[in-house]
C-alpha cells in the first residue's frame, strides 16, 4: 500500500513539475513585461527586453534584473549631499548664482545646460590641456608633492605599474606630511591590475575606498553600474579632470605596447569647487564620511577667462544629463562640430541628429581609433558609418595606437571635456563628469590637437564602405544588435 502511494506521489510530482516551471516562467516574463512597459523610454529597448524574457526562459529575466534596471539610489542623496550641496560650510545654494554672461550665440546651449543640470556657468577659470601622460602625470604628481592641506583623487583605473606606483608614493608622502588624503577607485577598474592598489594605499596609511565593491546583495542591482569619473583636487584650489586613468599605458615614453593616447586638463578657478563637490558626494556614498569645509573646500577667486560648468551624469538623479546637453549643442551648431571619442555607439536619436546637423551644412568631423581595445565595439561601430558618411559627416580613423581622447567642440568658442564616451554605457550606465567650457582660445588649442589627429588619420569614403565584403557587413550588423549592452 505504501509503495503504491509513493509511486503515485512521484508520478504526480513528475506531472506537476513542467507545469510549475511553466508557471514560474510565466510569472517572471510577465514581471519583466510590466516593468519594461512602465519604465523604459525607448520602444526598441522595451520590445527587446520583453522578447528576451519570453523567448529565453529564466535567463532573459535574470539578464533584465542584472542589466536592464537602473535601480541605484546613492546614499549621498539620503545624506543631503545632492549636487546642490555646497560643502564649504555655508548655507548658500550655488545653483542660485546667476550664470556668467556668455556670447549671444551660446546663450541657448548655456540656458539648456543650466536647466538640465541646475548648475551655474561660472566665470574666472583656467583650463589647460595636458597631452598624454607626458604632460598630465608630472603636473598631477607635482601638485600632490606641493599639497599643503588636502588631496582627493577619483579614478576608474589605478594600475599597479610605474605610473600607479608614482602616485602611490606621492600620496603616501603627502599623508606623512600631514596632508588629508582620500582616494576612491571603481571596483571594476581596480581589478585591471593583479595587485589591488586600494590595499597598497591602505598599507601606506592612505584612506582609500572602492566604489560599489562586488557583494552578493549588490550583484543583481549594481553589477553593471561603474564610476568612470576622473577627478583630482589639491588643497581645494587645483583640479584635474578629463579622460585619463592612472596607467603607464598613457605615459608613452615609459610604456611598452599597447600605447594609449589621451587628454587631461588642469583646472583653476571657481569651478574647482564643483569638482570637489562631486568627489565628496561619491566619497560620502561609498564610505559615509562627509567632507565639509576646510581643508577640502576653499573660496576660489577668479583665475582666468574661461566660463565653465560641471556636468555630472549617472544612472540616478543625473541620468540623461550628458545626452541632453549633447543634443542641445548639436542643435545650436552653425559652422562645425568636432568629436573625438574612443567608443562611438550613439542611439538612434543622437545618430539622426548628427546626420541632420551635417545636412544643415555644418561640417561634422568624427575622429575614432582605427582599432580600439574592444574588437566587438569596433565591429559594431562600423555598421553606423555608412549612414553618417552618406549624410556628409566626415569619419576619420586614427592610428597607430589607441586614442582614448574625449572631446566635443562646437563652432569657435564651446567645448565639452571630461570622461564621457559616445556609447550607451557612458550615457546611461556609468557615473561620468564633464566640464562645459566657453572660451575661444581654449577651442583654438583643442582644434589644433584635433587637426593633428585628422592629419594622421584615414577618412572613410562611401565607396570604401560599399566595397566591404558581405561577411564583414554581416559580422558588423550582428554585433551591432548587441550595441545597447556593449
Amino acid at each position: 500500500m505504501s509503495s503504491s502511494w509513493l509511486e503515485s506521489t512521484l508520478l504526480l510530482a513528475q506531472g506537476l513539475a513542467p507545469l510549475l516551471v511553466s508557471l514560474l516562467h510565466l510569472v517572471c516574463a510577465t514581471a519583466v513585461t510590466v516593468h519594461a512597459l512602465l519604465n523604459k523610454r525607448l520602444v526598441h529597448a522595451a520590445i527587446g527586453w520583453i522578447a528576451l524574457a519570453w523567448l529565453a526562459p529564466f535567463m532573459g529575466a535574470l539578464l533584465y534584473l542584472m542589466l536592464g534596471v537602473n535601480r541605484i539610489r546613492r546614499a549621498a542623496v539620503a545624506l543631503g549631499l545632492t549636487d546642490t550641496w555646497r560643502g564649504d560650510g555655508s548655507s548658500a545654494d550655488p545653483t542660485s548664482e546667476a550664470d556668467a554672461p556668455c556670447l549671444p550665440e551660446l546663450a541657448g546651449i548655456s540656458r539648456l545646460t543650466r536647466e538640465v543640470t541646475g548648475r551655474s556657468l561660472l566665470a574666472g577659470n583656467t583650463v589647460t590641456p595636458l597631452v598624454h601622460g607626458e604632460q598630465a602625470y608630472p603636473a598631477m604628481l607635482a601638485a600632490i608633492h606641493a599639497a599643503r592641506h588636502s588631496v582627493t583623487l577619483l579614478s576608474y583605473i589605478f594600475d599597479d605599474d610605474l605610473a600607479g606606483r608614482s602616485f602611490l608614493e606621492a600620496l603616501a608622502q603627502a599623508k606623512t606630511r600631514g596632508v588629508q588624503v582620500r582616494v576612491l577607485i571603481d571596483a571594476v577598474g581596480a581589478r585591471y591590475s593583479r595587485r589591488h592598489m586600494v590595499k597598497q594605499l591602505r598599507r601606506c596609511g592612505v584612506p582609500a575606498a572602492v566604489f560599489l565593491p562586488p557583494r552578493l546583495t549588490r550583484l543583481l542591482a549594481q553589477a553593471n553600474l561603474r564610476n568612470h569619473r576622473k577627478i583630482m583636487v589639491v588643497d581645494g584650489e587645483i583640479g584635474f579632470t578629463g579622460g585619463m586613468n592612472i596607467s603607464s599605458a598613457h605615459w608613452l615614453s615609459t610604456a611598452s605596447a599597447p600605447l594609449i593616447q589621451c587628454l587631461h586638463f588642469a583646472v583653476r578657478g571657481p569651478v574647482v569647487t564643483d569638482l570637489q563637490r562631486t568627489f565628496a558626494i561619491d566619497w560620502a556614498f561609498t564610505t559615509g564620511e562627509t567632507l565639509h569645509g576646510r581643508p577640502w573646500f576653499v573660496g576660489n577667486a577668479a583665475y582666468g577667462p574661461v566660463l565653465a560648468r560641471g556636468i555630472t551624469d549617472g544612472p540616478d538623479a543625473d541620468i540623461d544629463h550628458m545626452r541632453q546637453v549633447i543634443l542641445g549643442a548639436l542643435a545650436t551648431a552653425r559652422q562645425r562640430v568636432r568629436i573625438v571619442t574612443p567608443y562611438f555607439l550613439p542611439d538612434d536619436v543622437l545618430l539622426t541628429t548628427l546626420q541632420i546637423t551635417a545636412l544643415r551644412g555644418v561640417t561634422v568631423d568624427i575622429v575614432l581609433p582605427a582599432r580600439s581595445n574592444l574588437p566587438l565595439l569596433d565591429w559594431a561601430m562600423r555598421s553606423q558609418f555608412g549612414w553618417l558618411v552618406a549624410s556628409g559627416c566626415r569619419v576619420h580613423l586614427s592610428g597607430p595606437g589607441f586614442d582614448h581622447t574625449k572631446l566635443f567642440l562646437v563652432d569657435d568658442a564651446w567645448s565639452l571635456i571630461g570622461s564621457t564616451n559616445w556609447d550607451a554605457r557612458s550615457l546611461r550606465l556609468n557615473f561620468e563628469y564633464n566640464l562645459e567650457c566657453h572660451d575661444a582660445q581654449l577651442v583654438q588649442q583643442l582644434d589644433a590637437l584635433v587637426d593633428e589627429r585628422i592629419a594622421q588619420a584615414h577618412q572613410l569614403t562611401t565607396a570604401e564602405l560599399a566595397g566591404q565584403s558581405l561577411g564583414a557587413r554581416l559580422r558588423d550588423r550582428l554585433v551591432w544588435l548587441l550595441s545597447p549592452y556593449l
